[in-house]
């Protein structure tokens, strides 16, 4: 049977990314799909750095273990910037989760903490809670040449540019530096070859959530599968400070993606006027997998909240997201784009 050839996107977003550990759990028990790149921004890198090593360690079984390690990794951390110990003591309903957590005291304490002051307040006190998980990671694994290949973005602080890393220049601190919220976190200082100083980045998420040109090489197959985790509508315009925060933080971080989608659109409506062929252009081909309902449900303050009932429940969901998307759309992968690019820029 010939495999369908895929490409992986993955958008960053704290503790919703459990969706996207999902999806790939299902898309895994998959025989007949072969995922050739992954390109990763926050807890998309983490997720893709760890589908990659366990790939290479055990194939798509080592993968979906790689994964359920990494998350429950994530859902033991205790900090007071991730709030996870308020987890107890919130509802176990996602609708309710995010109203009550908002709403709370602790949180807001917090949440006004970290709007009045610097990560760099800690001073030698300081400890990123992430960096024994990114230290845990068998980087001749995460690097290899075998297996997918992982695109992994930051932002430069200098410059505001995006920079994508691969292969050997993967590291714990490029997983850190795709990950850091400025507001949460120190900035990640890595020496970059390209500029041949030591720069500092921030969250990948500010300019590429994920970057999709990384998977634009003619050595990749035509298809991008995303898996979006950042609702790109909700139907009640915000009102109160909360609300008004949480979709600032949702447009901002989908706002690269869909930059990157018009211009594949306008390249599709340019294809169709010239030969098929013309110039070598590729026909990227789009798939999305998504549960905007869901995460209609939650806020940027769950993203912060990595309690083990919201990770499971976002598990399952991107289990359920992808058997739907599977079901309805795998005839479509290496053949055209199951998203209407045109109607989404209408």
């Amino acid at each position: 049977m010939a495999k369908k050839r895929i490409n992986l996107a993955l958008q960053g977003g704290g503790a919703h990314g459990a969706f996207t550990w999902g999806v790939l759990d299902r898309l895994l028990e998959e025989g007949d799909i072969e995922i050739a790149a992954i390109s990763g921004t926050s807890a998309g890198a983490m997720n893709g750095a760890a589908l990659k090593s366990g790939w290479i360690e055990g194939g798509a079984e080592g993968a979906r273990e790689k994964l359920d390690w990494l998350w429950g990794k994530l859902g033991a951390v205790h900090d007071m910037r991730m709030t996870t110990w308020l987890a107890g003591l919130m509802p176990d309903t996602t609708d309710l989760l995010h109203t009550a957590l908002e709403y709370s005291l602790p949180f807001t304490f917090a949440d006004t903490v970290s709007r009045m002051s610097s990560p760099y307040a800690f001073g030698p006190f300081y400890q990123n809670p992430l960096r024994k998980i990114a230290e845990a990671f068998e980087y001749e694994k995460v690097c290899a040449d075998a297996g997918p290949r992982l695109f992994v973005g930051a932002t430069n602080v200098r410059t505001g540019r995006i920079r994508v890393f691969s292969g050997e220049e993967m590291s714990a601190d490029v997983l850190l530096a795709s990950t850091c919220l400025p507001t949460l976190f120190q900035a990640v200082d890595i020496l970059d070859p390209q500029t041949g100083q030591t720069e500092a980045f921030w969250d990948g998420g500010y300019t590429g959530n994920p970057a999709l040109f990384p998977l634009f090489g003619k050595e990749f197959p035509d298809d991008i599968l995303i898996v979006n985790i950042n609702p790109l509508e909700r139907a009640e315009v915000p009102v109160t400070p909360q609300e008004i925060q949480n979709r600032i933080n949702e447009i901002s971080f989908n706002s690269s993606l869909l930059r990157e989608l018009r211009v594949i659109s306008y390249a599709q409506q340019m294809r169709k006027t010239w030969d098929s062929n013309a110039d070598g252009m590729k026909n990227i081909n789009i798939h999305m997998i998504a549960d905007d309902a869901l995460m209609n449900e939650l806020s940027a303050s769950t993203k912060v909240v990595p309690s083990p009932f919201l990770l499971v429940r976002l598990k399952q969901a991107g289990r359920a997201a992808a058997e739907g998307f599977l079901a309805a759309h795998k005839s479509d992968l290496n053949t055209r784009s199951s998203v209407d690019l045109n109607a989404m820029f209408l």
